[in-house]
């Protein structure tokens, strides 16, 4: 693999990261109502809420794909890979006991 091919695939990573930084939960118990004003980032989940989607089916379209990204990264014991996606929004999230 070339520098280029390289510097694509990192850049690719950066926006693909910084697009789920960005994703919230829109609807259900980590959502705006339970979690306002946007609901809870994705990236923040508590990895059972997601395993449930992966046992029942992912929401369609963007929301899905990213969570199933975020669960399998998570689910890898790769979470650290959000760290500077949450440092840069302030930190993780908390969620209420």
């Amino acid at each position: 693999m070339g520098p280029c091919a390289r510097d694509s695939a990192t850049e690719e990573l950066r926006s693909l990261l910084n697009e789920i930084g960005r994703m919230h939960m829109p609807f259900g118990m980590f959502g705006p109502k339970h979690y306002p004003p946007a609901g809870v980032p994705i990236m923040d989940l508590p990895i059972e809420y997601m395993a449930w989607f992966a046992v029942r089916g992912w929401p369609k379209g963007k929301l899905g794909r990213l969570l199933q990204i975020v669960y399998e990264t998570r689910a890898a014991g790769c979470d650290g890979v959000f760290d500077p996606v949450r440092q840069a929004r302030g930190g993780r999230f908390r969620l209420r006991p």
